[in-house]
């Protein structure tokens, strides 16, 4: 498991259910299935033993609900809760969750909660990025960037290339899913595995390519949903 993921866990009765988040989980890049369990007893070992970073958990459940092993999973846990019942919203973010999804969960849904706990991780765990600076390794040391000064990301192999406003660029020896751990979800997308854009940079956009700078980049096969999801939430109904 690469270190840079959001280690992930599935807690529902319901074995279509579990296998519907389960495939979500395995289609988002940043995230890693630590495994799928049809009781929350099931997954209290791998929760209390710090395997676990966020939680997709059911409500309705026999023997310990979903409320109720919310209550007793670390703080530093992300939960989600994905459920067939919307009356139990309030007290779920009473609770701390993250995010209440309400079943049948598109892959749209799924993403937008996703992010969340991206959002949320970063805002805990990252030494820059999330106040508006990022520090990357350069030859002689580190160097501050501002991140609204970043017009997109480039993955190059064994290293990453920062694209700058006026045509400035920084090569740091990183990984991209490095470099996107550090970035805000709401100011950055990733569009291909060697690419992450600015948002408020982007001209045109469609599920095939992004257009940034007057430079055409592709969209990678495994992130067309979340930039057609970000179409759709941005997008004004008729």
């Amino acid at each position: 498991m690469n270190d840079d993921e959001i280690r992930c866990c599935v807690i529902d009765d319901e074995p279509l259910a579990a296998r519907l988040i389960a495939s979500y989980v395995e289609k988002t890049p940043f995230l890693s299935l630590v495994g799928t369990y049809g009781s929350a007893r099931e997954a209290i070992k791998p929760i209390m033993d710090g395997e676990v970073d966020a939680v997709f958990l059911d409500i309705r459940m026999s023997q310990l609900s979903g409320m109720e092993f919310a209550r007793i999973v670390p703080k530093n846990v992300q939960v989600v809760f994905v459920t067939a019942y919307s009356e139990y919203a309030i007290d779920a973010f009473r609770v701390g969750a993250t995010d209440y999804l309400v079943k049948p969960v598109s892959f749209e849904e799924f993403t937008a909660a996703a992010l969340r706990i991206r959002d949320k991780c970063l805002a805990r765990c990252v030494p820059g990025g999330a106040d508006g600076r990022l520090l990357v390794k350069v030859d002689r040391g580190m160097m501050q960037i501002n991140t609204p000064d970043i017009v997109m990301v480039e993955g190059l192999k064994d290293y990453v290339k920062i694209h700058l406003a006026e045509g400035r660029t920084v090569v740091t020896l990183s990984s991209m899913k490095g470099i996107e751990r550090h970035l805000p979800s709401s100011d950055f997308m990733r569009v291909h595995r060697s690419y992450i854009v600015s948002i408020d940079r982007i001209s045109r956009i469609d599920r095939q390519k992004v257009v940034v700078a007057g430079r055409d980049i592709p969209v990678g096969d495994s992130y067309r949903p979340s930039v057609a999801a970000y179409i759709a939430s941005h997008t004004p109904s008729e």
